[in-house]
């Protein structure tokens, strides 16, 4: 068998990572080429690497970002009122795996909705599941799925996501089903997964959003057992991009 019908029987059986890899070793030269243990290392190594890849872009396309954001590019200064400390303590994503939530609030324009897709993109990197809703959409869907018999298939897909992320929170009056459904989907990701929630309003105003007490107390016992505040300040980053 030569090196060609190697690579695409490889290729068939869609190790990409390890057909490509195989080719870039039979280019060396004889001398170059590692040994019988170090070639099927170093194949398996970057099949490894390559379905990884493959999988945290599929996990970037799949989670529907507002922006394309990095944690690398986020401005920090003492206006904004966020320091590096603050993002790089969440960088890891450790506290997915602790189930908290992530709590931004501030003016419009702020940047509130950059760094939620930011921590958004960083879970992806880190091979979570992400899903991005604002809450007008979010409305739609759940209107949607209750309408066309597919709410708790729905639901279920918005439980296996390790992050769920909810922008704009506050802008809309919300139905009584709605924030019944807003409240089985943290009562499933309660402890479990973590949820980021983007909102202008402050987070002491939040009950008297939802108008109905005993919703409310429920949704926010959950949202807020366990959470990381972050409360932007300063005028809008739009303007300055004029």
């Amino acid at each position: 068998m030569n090196t060609n019908t190697t690579q695409e029987l490889m290729s068939k059986m869609k190790l990409h990572g390890m057909a490509d890899s195989y080719e870039a070793i039979c280019q060396l030269p004889v001398d170059k080429q590692p040994t019988t243990h170090e070639c099927i290392a170093t194949m398996i190594d970057a099949e490894i690497q390559s379905r990884s890849n493959k999988r945290k872009t599929m996990l970037t396309r799949l989670s529907k970002l507002r922006y394309n954001a990095s944690m690398l590019d986020i401005k920090y200064n003492s206006k904004r009122n966020i320091t590096k400390q603050t993002i790089a303590s969440l960088s890891d994503c450790a506290y997915l795996d602790r189930g908290e939530n992530i709590l931004i609030t501030g003016a419009t324009g702020c940047g509130k909705s950059y760094i939620a897709c930011a921590l958004g993109h960083q879970a992806c990197l880190y091979g979570y599941r992400t899903l991005y809703f604002n809450m007008n959409r979010l409305c739609e869907q759940i209107a949607i799925a209750r309408v066309d018999g597919t709410f708790i298939k729905w639901m279920n897909k918005l439980k296996k996501a390790r992050l769920l992320i909810l922008d704009d929170f506050g802008l809309q009056n919300l139905s009584h089903d709605v924030k019944l459904a807003i409240l089985q989907i943290l009562e499933d990701r309660y402890k479990i997964s973590s949820t980021i929630i983007a909102s202008q309003l402050p987070v002491n105003k939040w009950h008297t959003y939802l108008n109905e007490p005993t919703v409310a107390d429920a949704i926010l016992d959950r949202l807020t057992a366990k959470h990381t505040q972050i409360n932007l300040k300063g005028k809008s980053m739009r303007k300055n991009n004029l």
